[in-house]
């Protein structure tokens, strides 16, 4: 079968930066294929270049259906059924389902009546090609992130298209919301669409491809057959590094005890939860969506208040009323959703880090001194190795990884005993996912007691010395890595 899309020879170059380097590559009809590297290795100057945003360097091709396109601009590459699916989805939140999905019917030069019947039936019928039900008459903003994803692929069928990008589609769900996307993939592949899947969760990259291909520094490393990789392999053809360098479990047990949770218990999230965690000790948590890992995190953060139970410091119960509560027992936490809950992303990279230790940057008059302010997020920035061009830029000017480091440096500058990473590497990219291994065996070295909530079996592996299994809302067995394979904890999980 001839290929829906390729490329022969295509090379970008931004001043005197090379972003893509002669790429010859090709994509079948209704083929899954995956597209994995580090951020910056191009593969987002690729898709755009595709998708018309860029146009290719002379000398360069791109065919679909055997016939040469360029040049290629948004309206062209739609028209020929390529549509991408962004990260950040780019729908209109003050719009309904039904108006988001068939938006392509008030596209146009020329200003026409809106049909809003039309619209809606538009929208049932491609949910219902997708054996899903949304209500059409939501505003989208009062979506979940994962029904905010299907209305985003709803969109790029209703406008026909033949070739989907989805740009890191899972950064931001669970494993059984991935799951249902998974499936979702799978039915257009029936219906002979080409998706093009990019994610930094390799165990999914794994599962869904037909093929992978892998990038980096703006160059082809190769497409292979998914069959004949694991995640180990892929992410030592992205960065040159062997993930074997696992860290080895350690017997904390002689440790004092940090922190101690006895009967802890919330209707409707989670029940009876008792669990110790010792000085320096990473502790692991890990389950289906619904266990309860999040909603017991948000308790011992003073989110949220135990019906019963207790939870202890060094000995010394706490009542933990409010996270202001917690961070005064020395404990921080670091949220799963990262762009909403974890960062500002209209303020600067140096008031993100100092967010949590304002009162300590204060005179006596109550003035934050510029000059602590700068000194201390600096400090952060060179001990966690982040990468940032000026302290005063935005935030949202960083990496997915440098931002995470700086929700870490923000909560490590509270001194904390206790530190609670929900699914701290979402969205990183596998040399930055390193890097924050890294991170967590220091400062547990340095006696911080360090809670790990992920559903990435690979990442409990790499950086916990004992992991807890959630399910239903209680803790139903305790594992030590290495004593159990990853396999073996995954089938336990998923079972």
């Amino acid at each position: 079968m001839p290929p829906f899309l390729r490329l022969t020879g295509i090379t970008k170059t931004f001043g005197t930066f090379r972003a893509l380097d002669g790429i010859d590559w090709e994509i079948a009809p209704g083929e899954v294929h995956c597209l994995v590297g580090e951020n910056g290795c191009g593969k987002s100057t690729m898709i755009k270049a595709i998708a018309g945003v860029h146009a290719p360097d002379p000398g360069g091709s791109i065919q679909v259906e055997g016939r040469e396109v360029l040049p290629l601009d948004p309206n062209a590459a739609r028209a020929l059924g390529i549509q991408v699916i962004f990260q950040d989805l780019s729908l209109f939140p003050n719009l309904t389902v039904a108006e988001n999905i068939a938006m392509q019917e008030n596209l146009g030069s020329l200003a026409r009546p809106v049909h809003r019947r039309r619209m809606r039936e538009i929208a049932g019928a491609t949910l219902k090609r997708l054996h899903f039900s949304l209500p059409l008459d939501a505003l989208v903003s009062s979506l979940p992130i994962a029904e905010r994803q299907i209305v985003a692929i709803c969109r790029g069928l209703a406008a026909d298209a033949r070739l989907l990008f989805m740009d890191e589609p899972t950064a931001s769900l669970t494993r059984t919301e991935v799951e249902r996307l998974l499936e979702i993939v799978r039915r257009l592949s029936a219906e002979s669409i080409a998706v093009v899947f990019v994610s930094h969760r390799l165990e999914e990259v794994v599962e869904i491809a037909q093929r992978v291909t892998v990038m980096r520094d703006g160059r082809l490393v190769g497409t292979f057959p998914a069959g004949t990789l694991d995640q180990r392999a892929i992410a030592k053809l992205m960065t040159g590094i062997d993930l074997e360098r696992r860290m080895a479990a350690r017997d904390m047990s002689a440790a004092a005890p940090l922190l101690e949770v006895s009967g802890l218990s919330r209707a409707g999230e989670y029940e009876q939860v008792s669990l110790t965690l010792h000085h320096g000790e990473v502790l692991g948590i890990t389950g289906l969506l619904g266990a309860g890992r999040t909603e017991l995190a948000l308790s011992l953060f003073g989110m949220t208040r135990p019906d019963r139970g207790t939870v202890s410091i060094d000995g010394v119960v706490q009542r933990l009323r409010s996270n202001l509560d917690a961070t005064r027992a020395g404990i921080a936490y670091v949220s799963e959703d990262r762009l909403n809950l974890g960062i500002n992303a209209r303020q600067s990279i140096e008031n993100n880090i100092n967010l949590a230790i304002l009162p300590r940057l204060a005179d006596r008059f109550g003035l934050i001194s510029p000059r602590l302010r700068r000194t201390a997020a600096q400090h952060w920035v060179d001990e966690l190795s982040i990468k940032v061009g000026n302290l005063a830029n935005p935030i949202s000017t960083l990496s997915g990884g440098n931002q995470q480091r700086v929700v870490l440096a923000r909560w490590l500058a509270t001194s904390p005993k206790v530190l609670i990473l929900d699914s701290p590497t979402v969205g990183v990219d596998i040399k930055n996912k390193i890097g924050i291994y890294d991170v967590i065996r220091a400062l547990s070295e340095r006696g911080v007691g360090i809670i790990v909530i992920s559903d990435e079996v690979m990442e409990i592996f790499a950086t916990c010395d004992r992991v807890l299994h959630m399910r239903g809302g209680r803790i139903v067995n305790s594992f030590v890595p290495g004593e159990i394979s990853e396999h073996a904890l995954e089938e336990r999980i998923y079972a």
